[in-house]
């Protein structure tokens, strides 16, 4: 382990405390140090003691960069529906105004991060299930240890007031020695048994597929994703580190995240990137049309082939790839993509699948293109006004931060989200699920209902199911 200059902090601190007495206003004091190896899984687990809610995970599908955080050095919330993107955004410039950093490393993902995310829909009436989420909420953690292309980096963010002193650093430093401290400790997992899983309304569900491909029979509609809810009843309360173990070692290849927030944990492994930013740089994921994998290698192959020549599959990725393209040229100078889907396979489906590169302007954040592209029609539909309209209007269910935009941006700009899917909400002994499947106009229920059952499973064996 890299040992920290205790005497640094302490020295910026009174530079940082004179400087809010000089604003007479709190700052931020942000540094970042090279670490030696740290498991990425144990080092969320030793949060749990002291930060328990104050925590997230985020891993890309491969491994290059992965961000812990613990407790909160500043939270960014707000429930407005209007300009929520723009809100955030200026908010975290503002947070990050006269702020004293200390990095001396290029790469992305060090120094200030905010970590968080939107709900799907702000319209939508919030119900008790997401009474713990903001429709936007960012977390800037106290501690963030960033793991980037195998290289480990802890940053300590402190807000230091005018009436601060010595003290509040003496306090960290003690705190931030207790935690590595603790890292020798082994953490044991906690078995716990489910006791029943309860789907919410599949008739009323399957019923209102098939109210919707009557709507789009004979309205300007072309598809409109409509997502469920199964509910999980455990025998004592399902802790996230279980669940983010399993995920880790079973989705692997996913964006893998949990997000805290006030005791409950949103987590998931999502196959499907909404936007990465480095510098000018922008990559898209058009995501949309499933088969299940096969059994065999040939079975594999066959079905892959089969979602390959998919019309219903093929036109349904279309519609995402156009609008994503059209968002993208919004704000890039170039928009790069292949005449044809490839197939994604994950562990228990495999989906059509287009990689989209952009080149931006200088001024487009990361923000102003999530807002952009949410919701793709992979999530919401198509016209997207008057599918998430529809949605709002006919799903029973309180989306939340499912289906929904969450990532990270550092302070210079770089960041990554992933569309929330193949997720669930941990509430102490129970826990939902959630999946969606596109309906369009030659949509048949009871296939649709099929195909969610199968979106379902990620979650429910990381959570012990089957």
């Amino acid at each position: 382990m890299v040992t920290i200059q205790e005497t640094e902090l302490k020295e910026r601190g009174l530079l940082a405390v004179s400087r809010a007495k000089e604003l007479g206003r709190p700052i931020l004091i942000s540094e970042v140090h090279k670490m030696d190896t740290i498991n990425p899984l144990s080092f969320f687990n030793i949060g749990k003691e002291r930060f328990l809610g104050e925590r997230f995970f985020w891993k890309d599908p491969t491994d290059e960069i992965m961000l812990i955080g613990l407790g909160i050095s500043k939270q960014i919330q707000s429930d407005q529906v209007t300009d929520r993107f723009f809100h955030v955004e200026e908010e975290w410039q503002k947070f990050l105004l006269e702020s004293l950093i200390f990095n001396p490393y290029p790469e992305n993902g060090l120094g200030p991060v905010m970590f968080g995310g939107f709900s799907f829909d702000p319209n939508k009436m919030k119900t008790d299930l997401w009474s713990k989420y903001s429709d936007s909420l960012f977390h800037i953690p106290k501690y963030l240890l960033s793991i980037i292309k195998g290289q480990t980096y802890l940053t300590t963010n402190i807000v230091c007031t005018p009436h601060d002193n010595q003290d509040l650093f003496i306090k960290v430093t003690e705190e931030r020695k207790r935690l590595f401290n603790s890292l020798d400790q082994s953490y044991q997992l906690r078995t716990v048994n489910l006791l029943e899983t309860k789907e919410v309304s599949p008739e009323k569900w399957k019923k209102t597929v098939e109210d919707v491909v009557q709507d789009l029979k004979s309205g300007p509609l072309k598809k409109v994703v409509l997502a469920r809810e199964l509910r999980l009843v455990f025998d004592a309360p399902f802790e996230a580190e279980t669940a983010l173990f399993n995920l880790f070692n079973q989705q692997h290849e996913s964006f893998i995240f949990v997000f805290e927030s006030n005791g409950d944990a949103f987590l998931g492994a999502s196959p499907e990137r909404l936007v990465k930013k480095q510098g000018n740089d922008v990559f898209s994921t058009c995501l949309a049309g499933s088969i299940p994998r096969g059994n065999t290698e040939e079975e594999d192959k066959i079905l892959g082939e089969q979602l390959l020549n998919d019309q219903k599959n093929l036109i349904e990725h279309g519609f995402v790839v156009e609008m994503i393209k059209e968002a993208l040229e919004e704000t890039c100078d170039q928009v790069i993509l292949p005449d044809k889907p490839q197939l994604m396979k994950i562990r228990d489906i495999q989906h059509l699948y287009t990689p989209v590169i952009g080149k931006c302007q200088k001024d487009a954040s990361i923000l102003l293109l999530v807002e952009r592209l949410h919701p793709t029609p992979a999530l919401g539909g198509l016209p997207k006004k008057e599918a998430v309209e529809k949605i709002r209007e006919l799903e029973e269910l309180d989306r939340g931060f499912y289906a929904a935009p969450l990532g990270w941006v550092d302070y210079r700009g770089n960041g990554e989200f992933a569309v929330s899917i193949r997720s669930g909400l941990i509430q102490g002994n129970e826990a939902s699920l959630f999946a969606g499947c596109g309906v369009v106009a030659d949509s048949n229920s009871e296939s649709e209902y099929l195909e969610t059952g199968l979106k379902f499973k990620p979650m429910q064996r990381a959570l012990g199911g089957k």
